[in-house]
């Protein structure tokens, strides 16, 4: 009889230990699920622009780029500043610093601008912004070359400036750098004609800034990294 109880005993513990094991899992994934859908911290991402408005004119420089901003987390994002550098170039090219949010890629004298605010991106979706960075006396004179440009980020939940895009900036394709207008950033090969006429406005861009005034200007630098902002674990 004492075998049976003791059979019958174990029974009991191996199905109440498979029920705890049940209802553990079944609390752990409904907390998880809970958590991925609504407070999980995610990534603000974008991708390269297919085309881009620029002007270079004197000494002041001036790049207009559509951005897709995708949050890939549950959680809102808060997008407190950008800025676009020159990674592979010389140190003495300044970034351009977020001057405006125009309404539109064309620039025209009927458009809407910004000036530059935080906005929000919410969880799991996307916007569209037209962001127009600027900077007089950076020293960049762009040539009829491609260049490695990156978009830094200023995220509510993070210390500091974050990389959130680096790309190719084919300047090859500015064809007026005094005209603001847009060009294709696509790799496409220009015609002879249209690579004469960017090769000779480059040029004469350039004769005007050897024979401007040396001096450099002050610009201000929103760059460092030492920068406070609100802690957090993402992008």
């Amino acid at each position: 009889m004492y075998p049976l109880m003791t059979a019958a005993d174990q029974n009991a513990f191996s199905s109440l230990s498979a029920a705890s094991v049940v209802s553990v899992s079944a609390l752990v994934f409904t907390v998880a699920s809970f958590w991925w859908l609504n407070a999980r911290q995610g990534r603000l991402e974008t991708w390269e622009p297919h085309s881009f408005a620029a002007i270079c004119h004197g000494s002041m420089v001036r790049l207009r780029l559509p951005l897709v901003l995708h949050n890939t987390g549950a959680k809102p994002i808060v997008v407190q500043d950008l800025m676009l550098s020159f990674p592979d170039e010389p140190t003495s090219y300044l970034p351009l610093l977020w001057t405006s949010s125009p309404s539109r890629l064309q620039p025209g004298p009927d458009e809407e601008s910004k000036l530059p605010a935080g906005f929000v991106v919410a969880g799991r979706s996307a916007q569209q912004l037209f962001i127009e960075f600027e900077a007089p006396f950076s020293g960049f004179v762009p040539e009829a070359r491609d260049y490695k440009v990156r978009i830094n980020v200023r995220v509510g939940h993070r210390k500091g400036w974050r990389s959130l895009l680096t790309f190719t900036l084919r300047t090859t394709n500015i064809i007026y750098p005094d005209r603001y207008t847009v060009y294709n950033n696509a790799p496409i090969e220009l015609t002879k004609e249209d690579q004469k006429k960017a090769d000779a406005a480059l040029v004469d861009l350039l004769e005007e800034q050897d024979e401007g005034p040396s001096g450099k200007g002050e610009t201000k630098r929103r760059h460092s990294s030492n920068d406070e902002g609100n802690t957090g674990t993402n992008l």
